[in-house]
């Protein structure tokens, strides 16, 4: 009802502005023609009166007899068109103005007929977010929490939920800041604080900053156990040049873990992508000869803990690799072999496989 009131204004207001120059004709001098042609008939007689009393001269009086009889006719003229204008006109102005009352409201409703959704309720934005059911949009979700608060901006649990949010949607900085107002509105919580410094190192782009080493800090006070402040303050000796400590850091943090524990894989990873640079580096390191005995002491290790079973496909692709490159061809063809009935049920991995034996032309002579 509301929503027609407004258009039935809005249109009341359009023809108002249409109308109001059609509705208005020359302006009278007199509002009675009468009143004024009476007035024109004194000033003729006062004029004889002046002239016999030789107040005026003739052409003075000849001349005020000319200009009041102007005015007596263009009063008579007056009453036959009072609004000064011819009947014609008149008739086209009012036909003017009724097309206006009938056009414009027929043309506004004919639009919103075709356009507009008359049927439709009323969708107040706060209604929908109060409505907001199970399969509501993410987006709504998220805006009905930024909102919240909003206006209640010491609502801890609230800025504990929207941080891991902005984190998951890359949004680091907006993270961070909901971190620390989850942190200072709350009591001293492990998880809000490991959180703020891994919010803060991915807003440094993967720097470990003081910022976020000392709230990494905070966080293994209050919980020693806490395994991903520990996996970060790591990575932040690692970027000191400490790279025995690093390493120490994530063995133990390993040996810690739960066998069910998610981040193990990439834990175990990282140590093992630190053993092989540290290893590589310090083969480096070595004089010609003890270099290449020390690789093959490495590639031989690697091959006997494969011979064991199991294997990923990287450590395969590795092995077959370094014995290619060591000269060692039969050796490499037995690994391409081994790690194909290693791998049997995983078609990436064969494929892989396969296309690394292409590359180093490794093709089993039939």
């Amino acid at each position: 009802m509301m929503l027609w009131a407004i258009l039935a204004a809005m249109t009341g207001a359009a023809i108002f502005a249409l109308l109001w120059p059609l509705s208005h004709g020359r302006t009278q001098g007199f509002a009675d023609v009468a009143d004024a042609r009476s007035l024109y008939r004194a000033q003729l007689k006062e004029i004889d009166r002046d002239l016999a009393r030789n107040l005026i001269g003739a052409s003075e009086a000849e001349a005020a007899r000319a200009e009041a009889a102007r005015r007596l006719l263009r009063a008579a003229s007056d009453e036959a068109s009072p609004a000064g204008e011819t009947e014609p006109s008149l008739r086209r102005r009012r036909a003017s103005s009724a097309l206006m009352l009938s056009v414009v409201p027929l043309l506004a409703l004919l639009v919103y007929g075709l356009y507009g959704s008359p049927n439709l309720p009323d969708q107040p934005l706060t209604e929908r977010l109060a409505k907001a059911g199970p399969q509501q949009d993410f987006a709504v979700v998220l805006a009905r929490m930024e909102a919240h608060l909003a206006a209640n901006p010491a609502d801890a649990r609230g800025w504990s939920l929207l941080a891991p949010i902005y984190l998951r949607q890359g949004r680091f900085d907006e993270a961070a800041k909901a971190f620390a107002a989850a942190a200072r509105h709350s009591k001293p919580d492990t998880d809000l604080l490991a959180g703020l410094g891994e919010a803060r190192i991915l807003e440094a782009g993967g720097v470990v900053t003081a910022d976020a080493r000392e709230a990494l800090a905070e966080a293994v006070k209050l919980d020693p156990k806490n395994a991903r402040a520990r996996y970060y303050l790591a990575m932040a000796k690692e970027q000191d040049g400490d790279g025995d400590g690093a390493l120490s850091a994530l063995q133990q943090l390993l040996a810690d873990a739960s066998p069910d524990a998610e981040w193990a894989g990439a834990v175990r990873a990282r140590i093992e992508k630190m053993q092989g640079d540290a290893g590589r580096r310090a083969v480096a390191a070595l004089p010609e000869g003890e270099r290449q005995q020390a690789i093959k002491g490495m590639v031989d290790g690697l091959a006997a803990r494969l011979a064991e079973g199991g294997g990923t496909v990287m450590e395969w692709s590795r092995l077959i690799r370094a014995r290619s490159v060591l000269g060692e061809k039969a050796a490499a063809l037995q690994a391409v072999k081994t790690a194909r009935e290693r791998l049997a049920q995983d078609a990436a991995a064969l494929a892989a496989i396969d296309a690394l034996a292409d590359e180093l032309a490794l093709k089993e002579t039939p």
